[in-house]
């Protein structure tokens, strides 16, 4: 027996078009600069120059990649940046964490004052030079710890988080765990993080990106060239290639190194892009659900 048909009305048939049409339009907007970076970085560097470029890769080489291959920077900072993410993030789970937990729970006192003075951090802070003078006295300036410590927590990855343990996760678990004999730290460890999965997958990918990302506070607060983050290095190699532009042949060695650089600039695009590429479709399932909860509830 055939299941019924709902059958649609006009109204919901012109929705559907609409929508898939607006869908279908940012799809193309949001992929077509991924891709034309990938076809660029692979394509030879005259038909880059001349705009022969659109979709697909024109003389395919692999002179780019190859140039990048032999930065030795490239490795430096790529392993710097690796490791200030894994570090910077896993920092930011626990103490974000540790600070939402107290305050979602009801019978925490002082919970709401404290949220007050967590939330009015994002509307005001101290500035850059004063930030500056207080890294320098702690003794963090040149250190990795200047780009770790500063946004330790964020304010409103904390409102996300309290919102999500206050709405998803049941209170009357964790008084079933009270009355078997669990302390508050084993009732985290225990019952509360393996329910919250989703919300730690998001905390995963907006700190991580943060890091992955972040080349402010490295510009400011690094001065040892071993220490730079991957994005400082990029940051160097566009702007070599912009002052080789401008002042001509005193800087170029060849015409050949001025061409290179239009797909090099696209090859290390590709390669800082690579780990958060591969990030998001493996959280994804997590990221949906703890956004949703997370942040419109509460």
């Amino acid at each position: 027996m055939k299941a019924n048909r709902i059958r649609s009305s006009r109204e919901d048939r012109a929705f559907s078009f609409v929508a898939y049409t607006l869908a279908t339009i940012a799809l193309v907007v949001t992929l077509y600069p991924l891709i034309y970076c990938v076809s660029a970085s692979f394509s030879d560097p005259m038909e880059v120059v001349r705009g022969n470029v659109l979709l697909f890769p024109k003389k395919a080489t692999l002179l780019a990649y190859q140039a990048v291959a032999k930065n030795q920077s490239m490795f430096t900072g790529y392993a710097n940046t690796i490791f200030y993410t894994l570090i910077g993030t896993s920092l930011n789970l626990i103490m974000t964490i540790a600070a939402a937990y107290p305050i979602s729970k009801r019978d925490f006192r002082g919970r709401n004052a404290i949220t007050v003075l967590f939330t009015i951090t994002m509307f005001f802070s101290g500035g850059m030079v004063p930030n500056f003078l207080l890294i320098r006295d702690l003794g963090m300036y040149d250190s990795i710890w200047s780009l770790i410590l500063p946004g330790c927590v964020s304010a409103w990855n904390l409102v996300i988080m309290r919102t999500y343990f206050q709405t998803a996760i049941p209170e009357e678990i964790c008084e079933s765990a009270y009355m078997d004999g669990c302390s508050n730290l084993k009732t985290l460890i225990r019952i509360v993080l393996p329910l919250s999965a989703p919300i730690i997958a998001v905390m995963v990918i907006f700190y991580g990106v943060g890091h992955w990302n972040s080349y402010f506070n490295a510009l400011l607060y690094l001065r040892s060239r071993a220490k730079y983050p991957l994005s400082l290095v990029l940051r160097e190699i566009l702007l070599q290639g912009v002052g080789q532009e401008k002042t001509g042949a005193e800087v170029i060695d060849s015409v050949a190194d001025l061409l290179l650089f239009e797909t090099l600039k696209y090859a290390v695009i590709i390669v800082s892009s690579v780990p958060m590429l591969l990030l998001y479709p493996a959280l994804q399932r997590y990221f949906v659900k703890g956004a949703m909860v997370g942040s419109l509830k509460g």
